[in-house]
């Protein structure tokens, strides 16, 4: 097979050395390339600027002398400035996809010895991306440290980037983005196949890209956690050098929207005291979180588009521009496409904040993860009290059996987890959870889950049976224990639609308001009175009770 190789004219290395005969003394790089005993090639592509097309005939001349068998190929490959790398990378990356490389009818080489730095880095990258095919080869004046000089001929050294020797820097890099991505979990080996999947493209956008990020997804999911590991790996890399600014927008209202995040001047409005800066300038040259950005006004929504796009805006009472340059992450547990539609949000500023989107998912989609969360949480309660807290082998289960049952909503997600198991941890004596301890935390929860349906949602707590249980009411004390949590849960809708209701068949109207559209006939009160029956209940009892 034959070979060719592609090389730049060296405009100081190739002219190095006394001229006339002597020059065969001194080390030339190119013409060094033709002298190998074990290297020919038969085609030497050489890429050299018009202005040196002396220096260029005379390389010329003495590679055919060394080698009377390789053909020279001289080519003109201008550069206004060798040291602009957009410029010579576009140059070479032009060469490269122009030229036809009969690439299984010849092996291929690329000198990366001459030409400015900037050309060698630009034949690096284009031969690694296979731009340009073949091996990178490498010469040098001097051979091993014992000797000071191989003479004219100098030494040379192939470098195959498909070789299995490489390997070792690609496991590197790998072991590198590893712990990037273990980083963004903050350590923990989650094992859910979904949420690894998003965090190793949340890496790569995180350490590639500074345009914006959007994170969605329920209150508690740990947006506000991935956003400030953002920052911290960013920083890690020397891509950021400001600080991390953190703002729930839901906060914000009024002027003292604006100027929290855009500054005032002193008297911009009553109460201005003095000059203020803002926050958006406070995360110049770091990373922004506005959490909840779906709570910002109309005009900080306008504002924060234009400091966005061009990274200036005018601070409250201020005729002077400031600028500040920050990487933008924004969280959100709102649906910003219905706010859109609904004239909320601005389109505009969704478009440009939401070229990356992940939506962070709750903690009840995620129950592969709950026990390695457990083991995280039990780590930070010890690495900040100085303590050891630990569960014994009873209590490990009932908890982890309570948790991963697919009937425990975790509506609070990560932030209610680490609320139980901070409960769990206060309360244990001699830091160890007991089984006890976890029925107890079991049950003060079911009963908190009573109280929000009771409340639309609320988070207050359940008040004692005689003063609102209203199934205690109806069944009498002691009814956990007699019927599932998931009946007790259907029964007070049922009762809750039934003293609703003037009649036992508006009740059924509501209650079975989808599936009787299937019917052809529906009887909604025979429906509702067989339900109730087997609870030992009617209509009647129900509607006579006071809601």
């Amino acid at each position: 097979m034959k070979t060719s190789i592609i090389s730049l004219l060296g405009s100081t290395l190739d002219a190095h050395g006394p001229r006339g005969k002597d020059r065969w003394n001194a080390w030339r790089p190119n013409v060094a390339l033709a002298m190998q005993e074990d290297l020919h090639f038969d085609e030497f592509h050489l890429l050299y600027q018009s202005q040196f097309q002396g220096l260029a005939d005379s390389v010329i001349r003495d590679i055919r002398t060394a080698s009377p068998d390789t053909e020279v190929i001289p080519e003109i490959m201008e550069f206004d400035d060798p040291w602009d790398f957009g410029e010579v990378y576009g140059k070479l990356y032009d060469y490269a996809l122009l030229r036809r490389f009969d690439r299984e009818e010849r092996d291929w080489y690329v000198h990366i010895t001459t030409g400015s730095h900037v050309a060698q880095i630009c034949l690096f990258l284009l031969n690694e991306s296979h731009h340009l095919p073949g091996k990178l080869v490498q010469t040098a004046p001097g051979g091993k440290k014992s000797q000071r000089s191989c003479g004219p001929r100098g030494t040379y050294r192939v470098i195959d980037l498909e070789l299995s020797r490489y390997d070792a820097l690609a496991r590197r890099f790998a072991t590198e983005r590893r712990d990037d991505i273990t980083s963004l979990k903050g350590g923990i080996e989650t094992r859910n196949a979904a949420f690894n999947a998003l965090i190793e493209t949340v890496e790569r956008v995180a350490v590639r890209s500074r345009d914006p990020i959007l994170l969605t997804g329920p209150t508690g999911a740990g947006k506000s956690q991935l956003a400030r590991r953002v920052y911290d790996l960013k920083k890690a890399k020397g891509q950021l050098k400001g600080a991390f600014v953190d703002v729930n927008c839901a906060t914000l209202r009024g002027d003292q929207a604006t100027s929290a995040l855009f500054g005032h001047r002193k008297g911009a409005y009553t109460g201005a005291a003095a000059d203020r800066p803002g926050l958006l300038k406070a995360a110049d040259g770091g990373l922004l979180f506005l959490d909840e950005i779906g709570e910002l006004g109309a005009d900080e929504q306008a504002m924060l588009l234009r400091a966005i796009e061009e990274r200036r805006f005018l601070p409250l009472g201020s005729d002077k521009e400031t600028e500040s340059d920050f990487q933008l992450i924004c969280g959100t547990n709102r649906d910003l496409r219905a706010d859109v539609a609904a004239g909320r949000f601005r389109e505009d500023l969704l478009s440009r904040i939401d070229l990356w989107s992940f939506r962070l998912p709750g903690l009840a989609e995620r129950r592969e993860d709950i026990e390695p969360n457990l083991d995280y949480e039990l780590e930070k309660w010890n690495a900040r009290t100085g303590k050891r807290l630990s569960f014994n082998r009873e209590a490990r289960a009932r908890f982890l059996a309570w948790a991963l049952d697919l009937a425990t909503p975790w509506r609070g997600n990560f932030r209610e987890f680490n609320a139980c198991v901070t409960r769990l941890a206060t309360l244990a004596d001699g830091g160890r959870v007991t089984k006890a301890d976890v029925e107890a935390e079991i049950k003060r929860e079911m009963l908190n889950a009573e109280c929000r349906m009771l409340n639309g949602g609320s988070l207050g707590e359940l008040a004692p049976p005689e003063q609102g249980d209203v199934l205690a009411d109806i069944l009498g004390n002691g009814y956990e224990t007699k019927f599932d949590r998931f009946e007790l849960a259907q029964l007070r809708e049922v009762a809750a639609a039934c003293r609703e209701s003037r009649t036992a068949a508006e009740a059924g109207k509501r209650l079975f308001a989808v599936s009787r559209k299937a019917k052809k006939t529906s009887n909604d009160t025979d429906r509702l009175a067989k339900y109730l029956a087997k609870f030992g209940l009617s209509f009647k009892a129900l509607a006579a009770r006071p809601s």
